[in-house]
């Protein structure tokens, strides 16, 4: 077994790239990635088309994906009810995921809804992934800082940790460092007082760095108590209103590099990931 869960985003990586990426050349990158013995791949999204019009086509995608004997899961992100029962039509789905921000102003230009509305929204689909016996995935978005002046603190993201956990039974919670400002400090802080206050929580990092912050926010993480990382290939994708371009996905590449170092087991097969690598190149811009 793993000592620890990667989560390869492919949907991460490609939601923000103007072109389109046709559905068969994404549908065969993703099938490589299920051949490397990733946790769960957070895979495509159910969202508006005019929204993110790269990921219009994830039903057609998933149509085309051959898990065959691979044990790797697939999330998909959705962003209200409507999105929540298109994905949970399929049955491949194990996992929802939920963009909440904690950045009242993030969460408008990101769903076009208040927190509280939000809130609402989280309650009603999480209803719903019950009623399938499906599982959420909450990213607390902004959990290390925002550019917009809402109020940020280490005790607001505790506080709304416990709210998703104790008021509408979330069990897995991604703190996501939508900008690039998570650094070491905050990275220990925030796990240090989340996982024992939460011990029934699977406490996971979503973090865009730079090239050069990359293993440092690993070590953070994995020396807090984190056993939960999202990563992409290259660490392709990210965020645009980071406003660095160098600021992207924590790459896949650096944590197998710091599980290997630190001899932590990870079960990925590395001729696969190699593979998965070769098509990246192909998809991604330069």
């Amino acid at each position: 077994m793993s000592e620890l869960k990667i989560i390869e985003c492919p949907r991460d990586a490609m939601q923000g790239l103007h072109e389109f990426i046709p559905t068969d050349y994404k549908a065969e990158y993703i099938n490589r990635l299920l051949k490397v013995g990733f946790d769960t791949l957070d895979f495509g999204s159910f969202v508006s088309p005019k929204a993110i019009p790269q990921l219009r086509d994830t039903a057609e995608v998933l149509a085309k994906l051959d898990r065959g004997y691979s044990d790797t899961k697939l999330l998909a992100i959705v962003v209200n009810e409507r999105g929540a029962k298109d994905a949970l039509h399929f049955d491949e789905i194990d996992y929802l995921g939920f963009p909440f921000s904690i950045s009242e102003t993030f969460q408008q230009r990101n769903t076009n809804s208040s927190i509280s509305e939000s809130l609402k929204r989280l309650e009603a689909i999480k209803k719903r992934t019950d009623k399938k016996s499906k599982e959420m995935v909450v990213y607390l978005s902004m959990g290390f800082g925002n550019p917009y002046g809402d109020e940020w603190s280490p005790e607001v993201v505790i506080d709304w940790a416990h709210k998703m956990h104790d008021k509408l039974g979330v069990n897995i919670i991604s703190l996501a460092d939508t900008i690039g400002v998570s650094n070491p400090e905050n990275i220990d802080l925030l796990f240090k007082n989340l996982i024992p206050a939460l011990p029934n929580v699977e406490f996971g990092a979503h973090l865009h760095s730079s090239p050069m912050s990359r293993i440092e926010k690993i070590k953070a993480a994995w020396k807090a108590g984190c056993r939960r990382l999202d990563t992409a290939v290259q660490g392709f994708g990210g965020c645009p209103m980071a406003d660095d371009e160098l600021v992207g996905n924590m790459a896949t590449e650096n944590v197998i590099e710091f599980l290997e170092w630190k001899e932590v087991k990870h079960g990925l097969s590395l001729g696969a990931f190699g593979h998965a690598q070769e098509k990246a190149l192909e998809i991604f811009p330069a």
